[in-house]
């Protein structure tokens, strides 16, 4: 049953929660199997969140750290759309089918949509008893239209019930291809949601908290996986007022201040080694007074989603905690790839903004990643005179304010370079993990979470399904290490346009670009990766290339798509 069988009735988002008391107070999942939520930020760096560093206020996420685990050495792949398709799938992001965007590039490791010889968790787990849930962003299919084909939509991919984006991108007051059920919505013709002020990550956060109260009224005898895919801190920059003026001030001091305080701080809680702290990328004494108030503003905001994010996921936990679910639920955090240093936004308009614009009717989808108006018709407003924050601003934060984000890690989202491929990852189930506020140094990758819900779910990974042949698992169980940490000579492989990577025990092979040399690091003594070991070390890097391209054929890297190459 999608959530439009079940009318709103309430026209607040407060009322809409108050919807949710009748939840028995005792309700409780089946009692052999947990209940999993995986939680993703978009977009968000390793030294953001206060337990990983960072000076951002996440009361929430520092408490389900601080009750369980930690992990210092998890990966993603480096951008929005390969890291879903893996992370839903445990395959790497070209065995699923989305090795590069969702556009197709005719071959299978690059066709843009999400292949049927994978499944997904919530497919693996339904025919274990479990009930599947997804909130926010989706962005593993080539196939937006609300009247198009919707074969690889959520719902056809084994959810239950979804409400959010089936894009990566757009204004968190207007998104584009907001969608509940199968059903295109506008946030002005939704008469089973009306918050007071639409804001898409609380939106997200409503939604997963009012699955988990109407499942433990309608299926307390079922277990549940939920999937709760933010789009904060994404571009662009858009937030609450009441959120943003939390931070006025908080970044005053510049980039070289607040990364040195980051690194300080990261230091002080153990989740980084001695190693050499990667130089900045600009200069605070660099911006100008023109530019310098617009500069802030875009990290406050920045900061300002996060907020609000972990705000939601206050709410998610509460939730839990009111329907007695929270003891047996596994709870996942982790970001889809480092900080975004893209520039959306930032350079001054090339002509006027326009006058003309007329408001938009409550039923009128919008229709682009990149609106020209908001819905009340104001111009969409870019550059430096723009201050960002407003549903008529679209801006990034930029790449100096993504260094920060990346602290102590060198390059940004798209890279395989440690800051665009190293995430957070906080793991809580106070029923299967003893550990309280540990941390755990053993690498790990996206591919872990699907065999990790297969092993705690007692599900059974299928052979085939749907007709299709089946790719077998690619990751291992996080479980194994949920008590101490684990040391072997794991292979990590990483591709994404040409930047690629292999890590294998303490070593680190990893170029820029296909043209570019391979570069050789020691990761566990220097993983800032500053002391490039290719020239003492030829053997390795020999040794380390062979062991790539091995992979890469086997894994659908190869063959690449034809024609010119696109960039990052």
């Amino acid at each position: 049953m999608t959530i439009s069988d079940e009318p709103m009735k309430n026209t607040t988002r407060i009322a809409a929660l108050a919807l949710f008391a009748f939840a028995p107070a005792l309700a409780l999942a089946a009692a052999s199997k947990p209940n999993i939520i995986v939680i993703m930020a978009d977009d968000m760096g390793y030294s953001d969140i206060g337990c990983y560093g960072g000076e951002i206020e996440t009361p929430n996420l520092d408490k389900l750290a601080s009750n369980g685990l930690r992990y210092t050495h998890f990966y993603n792949t480096g951008r929005c759309c390969p890291t879903r398709a893996s992370l839903l799938t445990g395959l790497y992001a070209h065995q699923a089918g989305i090795g590069e965007m969702t556009g197709d590039g005719g071959q299978r490791g690059y066709r843009g949509d999400l292949s049927r010889n994978a499944v997904t968790i919530a497919e693996a787990l339904k025919p274990a008893g479990y009930r599947t849930y997804m909130a926010g962003k989706w962005h593993v299919t080539t196939q937006l239209k609300p009247d198009g084909d919707k074969s690889n939509w959520p719902l056809q991919r084994g959810f239950d019930r979804f409400y959010g984006t089936i894009i990566g991108a757009g204004s968190f007051f207007d998104p584009w291809t907001l969608t509940r059920g199968n059903d295109a919505i506008t946030p002005y013709n939704d008469e089973e949601y009306k918050p007071e002020q639409y804001y898409y990550t609380s939106a997200i956060s409503d939604y997963a908290s009012r699955y988990l109260h109407e499942h433990a009224k309608d299926h307390a005898d079922k277990p549940f996986f939920m999937y709760v895919a933010y789009t904060a801190p994404h571009w662009p920059m858009h937030a609450l007022e009441k959120d943003i003026a939390k931070y006025k001030g908080r970044y005053d001091a510049g980039y070289e201040a607040i990364r040195e305080a980051r690194f300080k701080k990261m230091k002080e809680l153990g989740l980084i080694k001695d190693w050499k702290f990667s130089p900045g990328d600009a200069s605070w004494k660099g911006v100008d007074d023109a530019t310098r108030a617009w500069e802030l503003r875009g990290m406050e905001v920045y900061a300002a989603m996060v907020d609000s994010m972990d705000h939601g996921i206050g709410r998610i936990v509460e939730s839990l905690k009111a329907t007695n679910q929270l003891e047996n639920t596994l709870i996942l955090f982790l970001s889809d790839n480092g900080g975004c240093a893209e520039s959306y936004g930032r350079k001054p308009p090339k002509r006027p903004h326009p006058t003309d614009v007329i408001p938009m009717g409550k039923d009128e989808l919008q229709t682009s990643i990149f609106p020209v108006r908001a819905r009340d018709g104001r111009p969409v407003r870019n550059g430096p005179d723009a201050m960002p924050g407003p549903a008529d601003t679209y801006i990034a934060y930029g790449r100096n304010w993504a260094n920060v984000s990346n602290t102590p890690f060198r390059q940004y989202k798209a890279s395989n370079h440690e800051g665009g491929i190293s995430t957070p990852l906080i793991a809580h189930w106070p029923k299967g993990i003893a550990a309280r506020n540990r941390l755990r140094h053993e690498p790990g990758h996206l591919i872990d979470i699907m065999a990790t819900c297969v092993e705690i779910s007692g599900a059974e990974y299928p052979a085939r399904f749907a007709d299709h042949e089946i790719l077998p698992m690619e990751g291992r169980s996080l479980a194994g290490g949920f008590a101490t940490d684990r040391k072997d000579e794991r292979i990590l492989l990483f591709e994404h346009f040409g930047a690629a990577a292999i890590r294998k025990g303490p070593w680190k092979l990893v170029r820029a670009g296909d043209t570019r040399p391979w570069e050789l690091y020691e990761i566990e003594k220097d993983r800032t990766e500053l002391n490039d070991l290719s020239k003492e070390h030829p053997d390795k890097i020999r040794e380390l290339g062979e062991l790539w391209e091995k992979e890469a054929k086997r894994t659908f890297i190869f063959p690449k798509p034809e024609g010119k190459k696109k960039k990052p």
